[in-house]
């Protein structure tokens, strides 16, 4: 396992709420917890509950530095390319593990994303994402990013059929090697984590534990019970049994109708870290993100005034349209 190289302030990792019996159950949250479980550098863990469509979480912060998932690759890779941490250095030409990274960060990602989406009632994505806004504006945006991600997959309504099957074959497909490289060991490779295992890890986390018991993708991985055993026993060394005696922080730009405390038992410690100077890069972020609820609150009273059209308006709709669904 690598040790990170100097001295450096505290490092705090915001993420979205923890829920499900994780510490967070957030897709892009969860493997970079993870990674910085996995790397042995000590971390605080904060949550952010307002900014759901923001693409900068997760981050880490500590002093001046800031790796926002949004830049660079995402998180992980920010915290390799800037040294502070690279689990991967020695894997970088061993084929199979490039092609296992590649595998789990296309094919069971999009099988992850289809089945919180599309694939179910939306219940758990609002619960992970919305669950602290106002309704309608959670509702809003729950159908707004639902569209969003049929277009990311190219979903449309003559293909569908095709495409959830292509998505489950090579789900499957990703599951038989995956198991069949891991067998009986504790780590994908060289007996040690990678960032593969932390990306596959809560992956893997977030389909037992968020995904219901008739999903298709659950009933996969069940399948493979070294996989299964894999994530179980991580999860007790790295989340259960570091994770009796602390409470979580949550952001201080919460919403006042956002709940001050989470479980106990799901997060590190809280920041004790000083008030640092934020950079222009966050001041921007942080002054535009202000006008997120207020932008989406118009965006609703919109829709309902739309709605609400006079009888004697004549809206014409064309049953093949396919631009909004």
């Amino acid at each position: 396992m690598e040790e990170v190289v100097g001295e450096r302030d505290e490092y705090t990792l915001v993420v979205r709420k923890p829920c499900f019996g994780l510490p967070t159950a957030c897709p892009s949250c969860l493997p970079a917890y993870f990674y910085l479980k996995f790397s042995n550098l000590p971390f605080n863990l904060d949550f952010n509950l307002i900014y759901p469509d923001s693409d900068r979480i997760p981050y880490v912060e500590s002093g001046d530095y800031v790796a926002y998932n949004n830049e660079k690759g995402g998180v992980i890779e920010r915290l390799k390319g800037d040294g502070i941490v690279d689990l991967d250095i020695e894997l970088y030409s061993v084929p199979e593990w490039i092609s296992l990274t590649a595998m789990i960060s296309t094919w069971l990602a999009d099988a992850l994303v289809y089945e919180l989406w599309v694939g179910s009632d939306g219940g758990s994505v609002e619960k992970i994402y919305y669950s602290d806004l106002p309704w309608p504006i959670g509702k809003m945006l729950l159908f707004k990013q639902i569209f969003n991600v049929k277009q990311q997959l190219g979903i449309t309504k003559d293909n569908a059929e095709q495409k959830e099957e292509e998505i489950y074959r090579k789900a499957n497909i990703a599951y038989g090697a995956l198991s069949t490289r891991l067998g009986e060991q504790k780590f994908f490779f060289e007996n040690r984590p990678s960032s593969l295992d932390a990306i596959f890890l809560g992956q893997t986390l977030i389909t037992l534990q968020v995904l219901p018991e008739t999903s298709l993708l659950r009933s996969k991985l069940l399948e493979h019970d070294n996989l299964v055993k894999y994530a179980e026993r991580l999860k007790t060394e790295f989340v259960d049994a570091s994770s009796s005696s602390s409470v979580p922080h949550f952001h201080a730009e919460s919403s006042s109708s956002a709940p001050r405390r989470g479980p106990p038992k799901w997060s590190s410690k809280p920041k004790t870290k000083p008030k640092r100077e934020k950079t222009k890069e966050e001041k921007t972020f942080r002054r535009r993100a202000k006008y997120f609820v207020v932008t989406q609150l118009v965006s609703v009273l919109l829709f309902l005034t739309l709605m609400g059209r006079p009888d004697d308006v004549e809206v014409e709709l064309d049953d093949d349209d396919e631009s909004y669904e």
